[in-house]
C-alpha cells in the first residue's frame, strides 16, 4: 500500500444488503479529517435494501448486482472496482459470500464486521447462540476476509456483557452500537502506518 500524500486517501466501496447503518457510520467516518478512507461506492445485491439512500443522500455512486448468477455479477464487480480504482472493500451486512477466485483477484483488502467474538458463533443467528449457550459475553469482530467464511485474521474485537434478560434483539442493538465504534478504530489502525 503507497503512503498517504496530502489528501489522497484510500478508495472504498461498502457492500451492504440491508438498513446499512454500518454503511452510514463508515461514510460519516470517511469524511473526518484523519479518516484514511474516502467511500466512492455503495454496492448491494439487494435493489430493496434501505442503505442505499446513503448513496443518494452522501452523493456517492452505487450499483446493483444481484447475484443471480455468481461467477458472471463476481467478474463485473472485478472490472467495476478497477475502472473506480477501489483498493478497500467493507462489509458491511452484506449476505452473500463472495468466492475465493474474487477474494484472490481483488488486489486490495477486504473487511468485514461479524457480530459475534469470531472464532465463536461465525455465520448466521449468532446472538441467539450466544444466549442459548449461557455465554457470559458475546461481542463483534472487525476481520480480514478470506476464503473461508468468517475465518480471515482478526483485526480488532469488542466485548459485549449478556445481560440475563437480553433477548437476541436487544442484544443485537447493543452489539451494533459497538460496530458502528469498532469498525472505525479497525481502519485507523489498519491504516495507522501511512
Amino acid at each position: 500500500m503507497t503512503k498517504l500524500i496530502g489528501f489522497n486517501k484510500i478508495k472504498t466501496a461498502i457492500f451492504i444488503s440491508g438498513t446499512g447503518s454500518n454503511c452510514r457510520n463508515l461514510i460519516k467516518f470517511s469524511k473526518l479529517k484523519n479518516s484514511p478512507i474516502s467511500v466512492h461506492l455503495i454496492l448491494s445485491n439487494n435493489p430493496k435494501a434501505k442503505g442505499l439512500v446513503f448513496a443518494n443522500k452522501f452523493k456517492i455512486k452505487k450499483k446493483i448486482f444481484k447475484f443471480k448468477k455468481q461467477r458472471k455479477d463476481e467478474k463485473e464487480i472485478l472490472k467495476y472496482l478497477e475502472k473506480n480504482q477501489i483498493s478497500l472493500i467493507c462489509l458491511a451486512g452484506f449476505m452473500k459470500i463472495l468466492s475465493k477466485n474474487f477474494i484472490k483477484e481483488f488486489k486490495g483488502k477486504i473487511l468485514n464486521v461479524h457480530p459475534s467474538l469470531l472464532p465463536k458463533y461465525k455465520g448466521l443467528n449468532t446472538h441467539m447462540r450466544a444466549i442459548n449457550s449461557k455465554e457470559k459475553f458475546s461481542g463483534c469482530t472487525i476481520h480480514f476476509v478470506n476464503s473461508n467464511l468468517d475465518s480471515g485474521k482478526i483485526i480488532v474485537q469488542k466485548k459485549v456483557k449478556i445481560n440475563k434478560n437480553d433477548t437476541p434483539k436487544v442484544l443485537a442493538k447493543r452489539i451494533l452500537k459497538q460496530e458502528h465504534i469498532l469498525y472505525p478504530k479497525a481502519i485507523i489502525k489498519l491504516f495507522a502506518n501511512l
